[in-house]
């Protein structure tokens, strides 16, 4: 005789914060209001504990990692919710793979605003539209990082966005002249 299976439910939580159109999703606010709570009451709690930890020597110390899970940060495997000291401080260090993402667009963006040529014609490449879309991806990106970008990769994303939507307005200003000229010589 074979067991009778249960039926194992579970349920799926969406925890994300925008939808897929980049609103804020329904929730999402009293989720983060609902965590900031817990994490403050962690933080009153022990702070009402005494600190053993300035009694011991610095190479006995925890080593605190930059990482961040949840909202909290991890030293040595244990969380702490202190995030709002370290992103107060100011102490964002500048990242490479940010830095290097934001040129990767910024050549996409450039190459299509005639930057390249094209290999068959040997003529400028133009293509607004897909220059405009990764223009909107760096500016999203801006939007939803600020605030938590070191001040050198927010100014280089800055500056960035600056310049290409200056070209741009340029590049499609010439090309409007361009189509109202031919379309006059027709």
């Amino acid at each position: 005789m074979s067991e009778p299976k249960h039926e194992e439910t579970f349920r799926v939580i969406d925890r994300r914060h925008f939808t897929e159109e980049g609103d804020i999703r329904q929730g999402a606010a009293e989720q983060d209001r609902r965590d900031e709570e817990a994490a403050a009451a962690k933080k009153s709690a022990s702070q009402a504990k005494p600190n053993n930890t300035a009694t011991l020597p610095a190479t006995a110390a925890p080593k605190a990692t930059a990482a961040k899970d949840g909202g909290l940060l991890i030293h040595d495997g244990e969380a702490s919710p202190e995030p709002a000291a370290i992103e107060s401080a100011g102490t964002t260090e500048s990242s490479r793979s940010f830095q290097m993402l934001v040129d990767f667009l910024t050549r996409n963006a450039a190459a299509m605003l005639g930057g390249m040529a094209d290999p068959r014609t040997g003529q400028p490449f133009v293509d607004l539209e897909g220059a405009r879309e990764v223009i909107d991806m760096l500016d999203a990106l801006r939007e939803k990082t600020r605030g938590n970008l070191a001040k050198a990769d927010d100014d280089l994303l800055i500056e960035v966005l600056g310049s290409l939507k200056l070209t741009f307005m340029e590049i499609s200003k010439a090309a409007n002249e361009a189509m109202a000229k031919k379309a006059k010589g027709k």
